[in-house]
C-alpha cells in the first residue's frame, strides 16, 4: 500500500447497518495493512483548529525564558512545556529538532483524578490558550471514543468495550514546535523514526509534508492529510492487546529541503491513552498456534512509565 486509505466517520454514524459494517471493515482493513487512516466527518471544527493554531504560535513565540518557566522538573513532560532537543526515539540518544505542549485532562472538572493525573498549566501570559485547548482536546477524545468503538467490532468484541477503560483515560494533546533550522543537523530528525506509545493517535496537523509512514513492505510513504482530515494511527498498546493483528506502524518527520529550513511546522497529535488500570494483555481470540502470544502482560500505567523512560524523559 502506498497511499494513505481514506474514510469518513459519517459512515459509521449514519444509523445505517450496512454503512456503518463497511466502514468498520474498511478501517480494519487500513490499520492492519498500513496502520494510518485519513479521517474526515470528525468532531474537531475548522474555526477551533484555527484557533489552537493561533494559541500555540503565540506561545512559542514567547522568549525561552518564558516557556521554560512552565516546564516541570521531574514530571516526565506530561505537563506543560518540554524544551527543545529534550525527547528522543527509543533506542536512540540524539534528541528530535521539536519542543513541546501537553494538555491533559481537565482536574477543575473531573476533581476525581487528582490523585491519579498530574494538573494542567495555566499559561498566565495567554488569557485563552488552556479554554482552547481543553475546547480541542474534548472534540478528539470525543472523535477516539466514536473510533475505538468501531475498532473494537472490528476486533469482535462488543462495541462498547473500549468506552469504560477510555473515559476519563490519561489521554494527551500535544502540541508541537519544530523550529526553523539554523544550522546543519548532526544526525537529528524533526521526530526519528517511532512508534506511538498508546492505543490511536489522532493528529492535527498534517496538511503539509514532513509525515513519512513506514509501510508493510518496508517503504517510507508521504502521509499528507487533505484539508478537513485528521491522520489516524495505531499504538503499540492496541498492537499489544490485539497481539499485533493491528500493528502499530512506524512514523517520522524528516527535515525539510534546505531550501526550506526557515520555515516552522506545527502539529498537534491527541494521544488517546486509557485509564493506568486498562490491562494491556493479549486478548484470547487473538493467540492460536499461528500466532503465538507475542507480549507479557502488563497494565497501561506501567508500560506507559516504561516508554517514557526509553525517550529520555524519566
Amino acid at each position: 500500500m502506498k497511499n494513505i486509505p481514506q474514510a469518513d466517520l459519517n459512515e459509521f454514524i449514519s444509523g445505517n447497518p450496512k454503512r456503518k459494517s463497511d466502514f468498520v471493515q474498511f478501517i480494519g482493513a487500513s490499520f492492519q495493512e498500513i496502520g494510518f487512516l485519513a479521517l474526515r466527518g470528525h468532531f474537531l471544527a475548522e474555526d477551533l483548529q484555527a484557533d489552537l493554531y493561533s494559541e500555540i504560535n503565540a506561545f512559542f513565540a514567547l522568549s525561552r525564558e518564558k516557556k521554560e518557566a512552565y516546564e516541570i522538573e521531574g514530571g516526565g513532560g506530561q505537563r506543560g512545556y518540554t524544551g527543545f532537543g529534550k525527547e528522543h526515539a527509543a533506542g536512540r540518544t540524539t534528541g528530535d529538532l521539536k519542543e513541546f505542549w501537553h494538555f491533559g485532562q481537565d482536574l477543575k472538572v473531573y476533581k476525581h483524578l487528582k490523585q491519579i493525573y498530574p494538573e494542567n498549566i495555566e499559561v498566565s501570559e495567554l488569557k485563552y490558550f488552556n479554554i482552547i485547548g481543553d475546547k480541542v482536546y474534548k472534540k478528539l477524545e470525543k472523535t477516539a471514543e466514536v473510533l475505538l468503538q468501531a475498532i473494537a467490532l472490528y476486533l469482535g468484541l462488543e462495541e462498547h468495550y473500549f468506552d469504560r477503560y477510555i473515559r476519563e483515560g490519561n489521554s494527551i494533546l500535544r502540541a508541537i514546535h519544530y523550529p526553523p533550522i539554523t544550522q546543519v543537523p548532526q544526525e537529528a530528525e524533526r521526530a526519528a523514526a517511532h512508534g506511538d506509545i498508546n492505543l490511536i493517535t489522532l493528529l492535527m496537523g498534517s496538511q503539509g509534508g514532513g509525515l513519512q509512514v513506514l509501510n508493510r513492505q518496508k517503504e517510507w510513504v508521504d502521509a499528507v492529510a487533505a484539508p478537513g482530515e485528521i491522520m489516524i494511527n495505531v499504538g503499540d498498546m492496541l498492537s499489544r492487546l490485539t497481539n499485533n493483528h493491528l500493528p502499530s506502524t512506524i512514523h517520522r518527520v524528516v527535515n525539510p529541503p534546505k531550501d526550506e529550513w526557515g520555515k516552522a511546522r506545527y502539529s498537534l497529535p491527541f494521544f488517546m491513552h486509557p485509564i493506568p488500570k486498562m490491562p494491556l494483555n493479549c486478548l484470547p481470540q487473538m493467540i492460536n498456534e499461528k500466532n503465538p502470544k507475542l507480549y507479557d502482560d502488563i497494565e497501561a500505567g506501567e508500560f506507559l512509565r516504561e516508554r517514557l523512560v526509553a525517550l529520555g524523559l524519566l
